[in-house]
């Protein structure tokens, strides 16, 4: 089954994030031209394959936070820690600080 392109578009979005910097789902949503699709982009993202070189763990909540209180979430702030990106001991980043700058272009 060839992959939605939906997810594709996504996958584009999440790699273009620099090391060391976080977005949230909404704005991955509308850098892949898919506004208002935030949970989109968690499924998309909990669909890769383990070992995928998509940079998954940068992508972070509207509030700031890792999202997902499961195992991944202390791999996700390994990854971040280890890319330099400060997470406090509740799962918060500091937006304003590390947050990636788009410039969304609609067709």
């Amino acid at each position: 089954m060839p992959l939605d392109p939906r997810y594709q578009r996504i996958y584009a979005a999440v790699a273009r994030i620099p090391t060391g910097r976080v977005a949230t789902y909404g704005q991955i949503a509308e850098v892949a031209d898919l506004p208002g699709r935030a949970r989109m982009v968690g499924y998309a993202l909990r669909s890769l394959p383990p070992g995928s070189p998509i940079p998954w763990h940068r992508v972070i909540n509207a509030q700031g936070r890792i999202s997902t209180p499961t195992p991944s979430d202390a791999e996700q702030r390994r990854r971040l820690r280890a890319e330099g990106v400060l997470v406090s001991r509740v799962g918060h980043v500091d937006l304003c600080r590390f947050g990636a700058t788009w410039r969304v272009h609609r067709r």
